[in-house]
């Protein structure tokens, strides 16, 4: 119970320096909201030049792109802020957060409250919701369970994304780029169809990387469509057990990470 408590003091002191700043707050809260905007107007654009993408409708591909916003929207304000990392360990602050009697990565998730984002969330679980609308799906209870664990399944498998690159810094403190890569590219990837890449790149970031368990297949769960590229229907409910591999790799990774981290003497 004193962990919790510590934990909802520091949660605390950062809303109170949050909206301490109210005007700014709202610009943020209304500005974070536009990457979503932005993938979804995507989406929109290129139907505009055909009815059908990668054998897919628009509602279809929406579908996809729902889950995906929601899912990334919701990991990004859990443990997005976990990018700064590299700041932390070159600027020294890591080692004050280490000294602590609590767990480092609570602690750094917390440093910076991204209460911003809470927009950015609530719109990615709108598109999801309209999507559904627009297709409506033949309700089955495996399906009504899946709707609720795949864009929860989509957040923790982004989030631990977010851990896996931020805990590069551990060992290259300039790793930011190539983290993105992985957490936004593999975002912007999951929002469409993947019947729309080339064999090689979908065998690495879809299969092999995991993403194709983020939206795709749940989605084709969800629509009742067989895969066109072969995968059993079951594929399409392996959303959870994707999730929670790569969530163990994560922690690995992170527990390794703090284990070869030497101080800075700051």
């Amino acid at each position: 119970m004193g962990e919790l408590r510590a934990y909802a003091a520091l949660a605390g002191a950062q809303a109170r320096s949050v909206f301490s700043y109210r005007s700014s707050f709202l610009i943020e809260l209304v500005g974070n909201v536009g990457a979503t905007v932005f993938d979804v107007l995507t989406v929109l654009v290129l139907f505009r030049a055909t009815d059908r993408i990668g054998g897919f409708t628009l509602p279809e591909a929406l579908l996809m792109t729902g889950i995906t916003s929601a899912g990334f929207a919701l990991a990004d304000f859990v443990v997005g802020n976990v990018d700064r990392l590299k700041t932390y360990v070159r600027a020294g602050t890591l080692d004050a957060v280490l000294v602590r009697p609590l767990a480092a990565l609570p602690q750094l998730l917390l440093m910076d409250l991204p209460i911003r984002k809470l927009v950015r969330v609530v719109f990615g679980f709108g598109v999801l919701a309209v999507a559904i609308g627009l297709n409506d799906p033949d309700w089955t209870p495996a399906r009504v369970s899946l709707i609720v664990l795949a864009p929860l399944s989509s957040a923790v498998f982004m989030g631990s994304i977010f851990v896996i690159s931020a805990s590069l810094a551990f060992w290259w403190v300039d790793s930011g780029e190539l983290g993105s890569a992985f957490t936004y590219g593999g975002k912007d990837f999951a929002s469409y169809p993947i019947t729309v890449y080339g064999p090689a790149f979908r065998g690495l970031f879809a299969y092999a990387l995991g993403f194709a368990f983020i939206s795709y297949q749940p989605a084709l769960a969800l629509l009742g469509r067989a895969d066109p590229l072969g995968l059993p229907s079951w594929a399409g409910f392996a959303a959870p057990f994707a999730a929670f591999a790569v969530a163990a790799i994560a922690a690995g990774v992170w527990r390794t990470g703090i284990r070869h981290y030497r101080s800075t003497g700051s």
